[in-house]
């Protein structure tokens, strides 16, 4: 059996991103950038005042209190989007705005909240201000040919700001992968059609479906497979044909009506590995065929969650020229007792809650649903080992 480690190693050397399109900045959000984008302009581009109140000289105000409160000329107003045509001089202050470019001689604003406005265009007031103090300096966020998301990086909505900010219309991002999803057994049915004695629900497809979309792949569902070889190599042989990458569930163990691995070499497919040295998910597999890549996880609801985010989901980051493909991690405090008395690491699940309390969710085995629905991390515990109640712990968070 392979460590996970190498089982990851090797499937994301045998995975090439699909290249790159170039899409308008409103729908870029969750997509991977293809470019290092440079700024097309200083941000702010001019020094602007960071409130409403009053440009001034600082000096003036710099004996202003209580006792001595200090008179100023108001010599014009400066509305946001215009440019102040007068300088301001000793004794002299213009009325501004937030987002107001900074009138030529002042190198401060004052607060309106500061000021007391007269009707003869003058104000008091008995507050002092230092240098700069409320002034937004030209290009102190950003500055020309700044560097502002590099290459690989995901684009959120805050990047999306930037960009536009920064005289972007467009991005190029990674190509989207297209995912075919095949589910095998006789034993399977969609819902909600009727089921009979020795059946059941088919729920990975939707599951995974779900998990795909979320790491900005298209997925496509395809009906359930019986267990028997030709209708296995049929379904191959069409999911290969129109996507990026397969995963399939079920089927790949020992058993007698276990046909993806004999379907994929019927085809002329190759197996790079199978089975991983962990808990839930050692019977898994990796295989070639068309150039395609395909991941053949168990058919257990626990181990195929388990399995994809561990070893797809990179695979499908990096697709799309994702720079991180892997979970991200939290840290958080046990308030329980976990014990792993086998041979193999085991993942857990588990919850961590806003105060970073982390619990064990449910029965752990394999086959069983209920605990998924709560679940929002993984624990990766050693074989043959202990975490006890008050254990700093790390996380392996599962994406919403």
């Amino acid at each position: 059996m392979l460590e996970l480690e190498k089982a990851i190693e090797i499937s994301l050397d045998l995975i090439k991103p699909l290249g790159s399109q170039t899409i308008d900045i409103i729908n870029a959000a969750g997509r991977y950038n293809s470019s290092n984008l440079k700024s097309k302009v200083d941000l702010p581009g001019f020094d602007n005042s960071a409130m409403d109140g009053y440009a001034i000289i600082s000096s003036d105000l710099k004996q202003a209190n209580q006792s001595n409160p200090v008179t100023l000329n108001c010599i014009g107003i400066a509305p946001a989007g215009t440019m102040p045509d007068k300088k301001i001089k000793d004794g002299m202050c213009i009325r501004i705005f937030t987002g107001s470019p900074i009138p030529e001689g002042a190198n401060a604003v004052i607060m309106q909240e500061d000021c007391v406005h007269n009707d003869d265009n003058t104000i008091i007031t008995s507050t002092s201000v230092k240098p700069w103090q409320n002034i937004r300096i030209r290009g102190e966020d950003i500055r020309k040919g700044d560097n502002l998301i590099s290459e690989g990086e995901q684009i959120n909505a805050g990047a999306i700001a930037l960009l536009n900010a920064t005289g972007h219309k467009t991005a190029q991002v990674g190509n989207q992968p297209r995912i075919g999803l095949i589910a095998t057994g006789s034993e399977l049915i969609d819902p909600p059609n009727k089921i009979n004695p020795g059946e059941i629900y088919e729920s990975n497809r939707t599951m995974l479906a779900s998990m795909i979309t979320q790491a900005n792949g298209i997925p496509k569902i395809y009906p359930i497979v019986e267990d028997d070889l030709k209708k296995t190599i049929s379904a191959l042989k069409s999911a290969l044909s129109e996507n990026d990458l397969i995963i399939t569930t079920g089927g790949v163990s020992v058993g007698d009506h276990d046909h993806i691995k004999p379907a994929l070499e019927e085809i002329g497919g190759s197996i790079d590995f199978w089975k991983v040295s962990m808990k839930p998910g050692k019977p898994f597999m990796l295989g070639q065929a068309n150039e395609k890549t395909l991941f053949g996880l168990p058919g257990n609801p626990g181990s195929a969650l388990t399995t994809f985010l561990l070893l797809v989901r990179p695979a499908i980051l990096k697709l799309q020229g994702a720079s991180n493909v892997h979970l991200m991690k939290r840290t958080g405090l046990l308030v329980d007792e976990i014990n792993n008395n086998g041979e193999r690491r085991h993942f857990i699940r588990v919850k961590i809650d806003e105060n970073s309390h982390v619990s064990v969710i449910g029965n752990q085995r394999s086959h069983m649903l209920g605990s998924l629905s709560k679940t929002n991390g993984l624990i990766d515990i050693a074989p043959n080992s202990h975490l006890a109640n008050g254990d700093k712990v790390k996380v392996l968070m599962i994406p919403n």
